[in-house]
């Protein structure tokens, strides 16, 4: 990725990304989570505050290392243990049914193959888990889509490989989740970057 993607972009997507009307969505996609908790995405760790004491550990998977040096205060600050397993979310190392939920926040936008991080995603949730997201995706507003497919290869190049142009409700039920709650809305700033999914998609029960 190079210096500006290892070292540089992460540092900046922590300043632009630690703001009250980020941490307010943060918030409403985190409500209700519990138990042991995978995040895909972690960077900086600007989610440690915001878990509700409810959740016990969180396994952290993020491409970027530096992320693990702006975290540690966070962390070092939580009751929350938190152990950092793996760099890709596309093949998270933990076995089958495994974790009780789920996080991924503004992330599945730079994954390369957001399909294949999304099945390991249901893959490692225990029967019933529950992934809680927000996401920045495709607009329905067709003048702001034309805007984001315009935009797109620029975002793609500053934002380590951001996807303005993913409609993540699709890829969700593609990967076989239900989704339960889902609230699809504009946030503050230029419409093409601020068209936000936030929501829980859950894992179907085991039939006995």
């Amino acid at each position: 990725m190079g210096v500006y993607g290892d070292q540089l972009l992460p540092r900046l997507i922590d300043k632009v990304m630690d703001n009250e009307d980020i941490r307010a969505l943060r918030r409403q996609s985190l409500e209700g989570i519990s138990g042991v908790v995978l995040e895909i995405g972690f960077g900086s760790g600007l989610n440690v505050a915001l878990y509700p004491p409810a959740v016990t550990k969180v396994y952290a998977v993020d491409p970027a290392t530096v992320g693990r040096k702006l975290a540690a205060e966070r962390i070092g600050q939580s009751n929350i243990t938190v152990e950092f397993i793996g760099l890709d979310g596309e093949d998270i190392p933990l076995p089958d049914e495994s974790v009780d939920n789920a996080v991924s926040s503004f992330t599945l936008c730079t994954i390369p193959d957001e399909g294949r991080a999304l099945r390991e995603v249901h893959r490692v949730l225990k029967p019933g888990g529950v992934l809680h997201f927000v996401e920045h995706g495709l607009s329905p507003d067709a003048n702001v889509t034309k805007w984001q497919h315009r935009i797109q290869p620029i975002s793609s190049r500053i934002f380590g490989g951001c996807q303005l142009t993913r409609a993540h409700d699709q890829a969700l039920l593609a990967a076989g989740f239900t989704i339960e709650r889902l609230d699809r809305e504009y946030g503050k700033g230029p419409k093409p970057f601020v068209f936000h999914y936030i929501g829980t998609a859950r894992k179907g029960a085991m039939i006995l």
